[in-house]
């Protein structure tokens, strides 16, 4: 695959020879971890990452002063503060980065961590524009850990959910309907005129994918994962239709996904009506099942009876259910980006390749900008053997 300038960029900033030993093997040391944007999700993250063993967070960085504060002050007074983050890259003590920043920077700090020989947690979506994704496969070949931010692919009611889908449950797949609706605005308060851009960057084109990028994503790497496969083709629309209110990204999307196995997908997001929040409902022939952010449940197609014979091996047990939302899966679980970030702990420790992966990120990333093409030329748009990772 041919390197894009902005590869090459990073890849030539590489100390030549560079080779990465895992010093954590058999180490229990903590594996210090440099915050890149601390805004909303990636200061929230670092109270996160606090409360895990085995984790340290050593640096933080952001442009905006009040959020680098902010971070500052949730990383504790051993952490170090930056405003360039090249700067932080210097910094041979930092093992990894987490990339929080507008969606348009992902991909420049990620090859430049990489290069730099950081492993990287890159928060969704993985990076914005087919050559940027392809750029950022070809930079993680080696030993660095890579994992992509989407945290319900590390929940472990998701992946209880997906290993139970592929051993039937629900019997042949039929269709996907996924939302994630909200009431309000979306925007962040901005303290000073000239900070618009920068803190409300999801509302302008240039920064962000807007509602699919940072909300849908999350839904159409869970379809992807289910389903082991890319769509073949993809349709959007959407528009600016209530919030009149200067932004260039929609305050509404809709998507319909058709992947190759004859399976449609349904992505909707809405900002003016939060009824039903996060769903995700998965279809079958012999049953439904439909998740929330940390909940399951199942719905068996047919005539339903609370007492049979034989449930899961146990005879004559009763089926708990639910009033309005079926059978719920009784399952325990940590909260889904804690569980990501012991993930990631987990990989480099163990030199392993994490759930959440470099793969599955860009097929997302590239079904993202797939979608985001769709609604802004009103036509379906294909997808392209060149971007199979």
């Amino acid at each position: 695959m041919i390197k894009s300038s902005l590869a090459a960029a990073a890849v030539s900033s590489a100390s030549p020879g560079f080779a990465y030993i895992n010093k954590y093997v058999g180490s229990s040391a903590p594996i210090r971890i440099g915050v890149i944007g601390t805004g909303d999700r990636g200061g929230g993250l670092i109270s996160v990452m606090r409360d895990i063993e085995g984790i340290e967070v050593a640096a933080c960085c952001d442009v905006i002063p009040f959020r680098l504060a902010n971070g500052m002050k949730r990383a504790g007074d051993s952490a170090k503060a930056y405003t360039d983050y090249r700067k932080l890259l210097e910094d041979k003590s930092i093992d990894a980065v987490l990339v929080a920043t507008p969606f348009s920077t992902h991909a420049q700090i990620e090859l430049d961590a990489l290069a730099a020989g950081k492993h990287v947690y890159g928060e969704k979506t993985m990076a914005k524009g087919y050559d940027a994704v392809l750029d950022v496969v070809d930079a993680a070949q080696g030993n660095l850990v890579f994992q992509t931010g989407h945290q319900y692919h590390s929940s472990r009611l998701y992946t209880h959910v997906v290993d139970l889908i592929k051993d039937g449950k629900i019997g042949e797949i039929t269709a996907f309907e996924c939302q994630w609706n909200r009431s309000g605005n979306w925007r962040r308060p901005v303290p000073e005129p000239e900070l618009e851009r920068k803190i409300n960057w999801r509302m302008y084109r240039e920064y962000s994918g807007g509602l699919t990028a940072e909300l849908c994503s999350h839904q159409i790497d869970f379809t992807n994962w289910v389903l082991g496969e890319t769509p073949s083709q993809v349709f959007g629309t959407g528009g600016i239709d209530y919030w009149k209110d200067g932004r260039e990204t929609f305050d509404n999307v809709h998507h319909l996904f058709s992947y190759p196995s004859g399976v449609e997908a349904t992505f909707t997001c809405l900002t003016t009506n939060a009824k039903d929040d996060y769903q995700i409902k998965v279809m079958g022939d012999k049953g439904t099942i439909i998740l929330d952010y940390v909940n399951g449940w199942f719905y068996p197609e047919g005539n339903y009876s609370k007492k049979r014979a034989e449930v899961d091996g146990v005879a004559g047990a009763t089926i708990p259910w639910e009033a309005g939302k079926g059978i719920p899966f009784e399952f325990s679980h940590a909260d889904p980006s804690k569980q990501a970030l012991m993930d990631f702990r987990d990989a480099i420790k163990n030199n392993s390749k994490p759930i959440s992966d470099l793969k599955t990120g860009a097929n997302t990333a590239i079904c993202v900008q797939m979608a985001i093409d769709s609604m802004l030329t009103n036509g379906v748009v294909k997808w392209n053997p060149e971007h199979s990772i």
